[in-house]
């Protein structure tokens, strides 16, 4: 799938698509209708089909000390959109230089000079430009000048309210993974990269596999059953992890650790994910490490039986 740049000219190949255009950052039900809309039109025309998302999240940009939010990198956002059948992930980088680009230059000098967009999907409530002086209204208008086609989406309502990545994050840091991943359509999931740590799993024998946990937004610190992928080797584990700052042991640390059962291989410098399906205890500090350890005895028993149904 080719992951493309908005400061740069598209290939010829990809001029004349249809952009889904939003941040789509958890990919849930509502940006996947959206999604689906350009997408399915692109192929009626027989056109690529591309779906945008921002780079870093603009609140990020005009808000750099809000707490991390991210519910996906950029990478799971490739594989998630090429997933869902799209031809390319446009990644449009959200500095001064585009904060600043007013409503009427971002559809006409990128959108239709730079792109070559031939139509552009949003949601209802999508905002751009400057001071977010533009909206699907504006974006239709500024749209049939240059000759883009443009498309809106209602949002899709569960319970009597949209779906929104607010109501995933949420349901995060209230402990329910599974109320976050009916609303992404699968577990919400945290990547990265094995880090040696400084063994106190090893020594009580849970050895774990420790995660930074970086831009992702935090989900309620406490026990999860998780399942892990080994992204070289498309190895599919199960375990239980803790994520928070354990406080066991000094001094605290945030890490996300997962255990992974009957599992004995070396996971140091693999890129690996989490995929976070049951809370089970919220983080506790303990009078032993005796205490601790018939406690996560219990965990993994639970974990592998809420795994099995």
């Amino acid at each position: 799938m080719r992951w493309l740049d908005h400061r740069l000219p598209l290939p010829d190949s990809l001029r004349g698509a249809v952009i889904a255009l939003g941040n789509f950052d958890g990919f849930h039900l509502g940006h996947q209708a959206v999604a689906k809309e350009a997408i399915d039109w692109a192929r009626a025309e027989g056109r690529p089909s591309i779906i945008a998302t921002f780079d870093p999240h603009p609140v990020r940009f005009f808000k750099p000390d809000v707490p991390p939010f991210r519910l996906t990198t950029l990478e799971q956002r490739q594989e998630l959109y090429l997933a869902a059948g799209a031809t390319a992930m446009l990644v449009f980088h959200f500095d001064a230089e585009l904060a600043s680009t007013s409503a009427e230059d971002f559809v006409k000098v990128i959108l239709h000079e730079r792109l070559g967009a031939a139509g552009v999907v949003t949601g209802e409530d999508f905002t751009f430009g400057k001071g977010r002086s533009g909206n699907r209204q504006v974006l239709s208008q500024l749209g049939r000048e240059v000759g883009i086609e443009t498309r809106a989406v209602p949002p899709v309502m569960d319970n009597g309210a949209p779906i929104s990545s607010s109501r995933v994050r949420e349901a995060l840091r209230q402990g329910d993974p599974q109320e976050a991943a009916r609303l992404l359509t699968r577990p919400f999931a945290i990547r990265g990269v094995v880090e040696h740590g400084d063994k106190r799993g090893r020594e009580i024998g849970y050895p774990t596999a420790n995660l930074s946990i970086e831009s992702y937004l935090r989900p309620r610190y406490g026990i999860y059953a998780i399942t892990g992928r080994v992204l070289a080797t498309g190895q599919e584990l199960q375990g239980a992890a803790n994520i928070g700052v354990r406080p066991q042991f000094a001094p605290p640390k945030e890490l996300l650790e997962p255990y992974f059962f009957d599992f004995s291989g070396d996971l140091y410098g693999q890129e690996i994910e989490i995929a976070f399906h049951h809370f089970l205890r919220g983080e506790a500090k303990f009078d032993s490490l005796d205490a601790l350890t018939e406690q996560m005895e219990r965990d993994c028993v639970e974990a592998r039986r809420l795994l099995a149904s």
